[in-house]
């Protein structure tokens, strides 16, 4: 790839060439790129004061706030390390996290809410707000990490992902071009600021000079709230996963002109959704993408005018400078057509995990080339083309027959009345494990007509032992995905019979 640009010399460079024009929108509130600069600068003056060593780490409180973009801002102008986890963990996986991460203090651009754990590190509050109006800011070092972020934590603490300022450059720089993001581009900011799809509708919009709108999280799940969004704010890019583009199709009233870029991330779209999407986004290029965390996106896959619903959504082909294999269950690398997990290389990744045990083995060397693990089962047909299965982790024996957990899932979210659905194995002392289904509906639907949906399109071992239909949402990982060890947990605490 060509040299990328910094990520704050073009922060630096729009709050003195275009200081009025709309960096980010929040509610009423329109902040300028001057008034980002200033905020930015401000904070970055307020850090220096409290004395910390200039390679010292920091964690950040990632209240969405344009206070809080001010605050990362302020971080990356210093050349400054600093973790963002979600600000839903609890406390004592916060301060596991913080402690990992070498943070010698936790900053907050607003008082914090909730009780802090004593093993944190000391806790300051920032004022963002600038001293003085000022339009040209002074970028600090490129070198080193910037961003640390972390994993789902689905398989326990999360990990942490340190990601070097030129990775984030060259990948903002690539989000830039392939996306068009140019000055005024109104982009639409669903995920939270912990997210690594930050990293394209809030750090690569605000590197183009474009406006990022920010969603309230206390209204993420209102779809008329979304849906109003986007038609006030004539919105031209949203990335986002399945579940904001079920709740804008069931509250829209009509379709969104203005919308000409569409990223569907971070989960399989159901295939009953898909329909709704031209209709919904007449005017707009609909593209899935597939990523990591540790390697940010990977894959791109730009959607026909006209997709089959019975045809599972691929995940397409590797973007540029991306490197793949496919490695079967006895670590046997294939060429053309096959299915395997699928091992990736970006120019955008990580070195690696920090801290923590056991945090190297997703990470291998084929031929001189860094490979993530990503646990991910693709097939690869003879034209190049790459569609996701499911998870090496979801993959279980039921009587003594291989069993695909997320495939139940899918099949079950393609029923008409269901809303969220998982599926996970239990133990069994007859038949060593059964499968279970947990879904939630939006009309009353009988297990027993679920059954007959599933006989219809599975093999009999994998039609679900027990469907159970509960009324409040699934509980989900600090990411948004739907968290099975929670829902495992349940139904073992809870006793219940297959």
């Amino acid at each position: 790839m060509a040299d990328s640009r910094s990520l704050v010399d073009c922060l630096a460079e729009h709050a003195w060439r275009r200081p009025d024009s709309v960096a980010l929108v929040a509610g009423e509130r329109r902040v300028t790129y001057r008034e980002l600069a200033g905020m930015a600068a401000a904070a970055r003056r307020r850090i220096a004061r409290l004395g910390l060593h200039v390679d010292s780490a920091v964690g950040i409180h990632a209240a969405k706030t344009p206070e809080t973009i001010a605050l990362l801002t302020a971080c990356l102008l210093a050349g400054r390390r600093f973790l963002v986890p979600s600000t839903e963990l609890g406390t004592h996986t916060l301060g596991t996290l913080f402690e990992r991460a070498g943070c010698v203090a936790v900053l907050s651009a607003t008082p914090l809410e909730r009780h802090v754990h004593e093993g944190w590190p000391p806790v300051t509050v920032v004022n963002c707000a600038a001293e003085d109006q000022v339009a040209q800011v002074v970028p600090g070092s490129r070198r080193g990490v910037s961003f640390m972020l972390t994993t789902s934590g689905s398989t326990g603490v999360p990990k942490i992902v340190p990601l070097g300022m030129s990775e984030v450059d060259r990948f903002t720089d690539w989000a830039v071009d392939r996306f068009g993001i140019e000055p005024g581009t109104r982009v639409l900011n669903y995920a939270p600021l912990n997210f690594d799809l930050c990293l394209l509708d809030v750090w690569a919009t605000l590197k183009a000079g474009g406006t990022v709108v920010l969603v309230a999280p206390e209204k993420a799940t209102n779809g008329r709230y979304l849906s109003d969004l986007l038609h006030e704010h004539e919105i031209e890019l949203v990335q986002s996963v399945p579940m904001f583009f079920r709740l804008v199709a069931d509250a829209a009233d009509g379709d969104f002109p203005a919308v000409r870029q569409v990223i569907l991330t971070g989960d399989a779209m159901p295939a009953r959704l898909l329909p709704a999407l031209p209709r919904l986004f007449p005017n707009a290029r609909v593209t899935n993408v597939y990523g990591c965390t540790e390697t940010n996106d990977s894959f791109l896959y730009d959607l026909p005018a006209h997709i089959d619903e019975d045809t599972a959504l691929p995940i397409g082909r590797p973007l540029p400078g991306v490197d793949v294999l496919l490695v079967d269950g006895d670590g046997v690398v294939h060429d053309g057509p096959a299915t395997g997990e699928l091992l990736v290389h970006t120019p955008f990744q990580t070195e690696g995990y920090l801290g923590g045990p056991g945090q190297t083995e997703k990470f291998v060397r084929h031929q001189g080339i860094r490979y993530f693990r990503t646990g991910d089962l693709v097939s690869r047909d003879a034209g190049g083309t790459y569609t996701l299965m499911g998870r090496n982790d979801f993959q279980v024996k039921v009587r003594g027959t291989r069993v695909n957990l997320q495939e139940i899932e899918h099949v079950l979210l393609d029923h008409g009345r269901v809303l969220e659905a998982a599926v996970v194995g239990l133990p069994d002392e007859l038949a060593g494990l059964r499968v279970h289904a947990v879904i939630r509906c939006d009309e009353p639907v009988s297990s027993l007509a679920l059954r007959e949906h599933c006989r219809l399109r599975l093999p009999r071992v994998a039609i679900p032992s027990a469907i159970h239909v509960v009324d409040s949402p699934l509980p989900t990982t600090s990411t948004g995905k739907v968290d099975r060890r929670a829902i495992s947990s349940m139904l073992a605490h809870t006793g219940v019979k297959a």
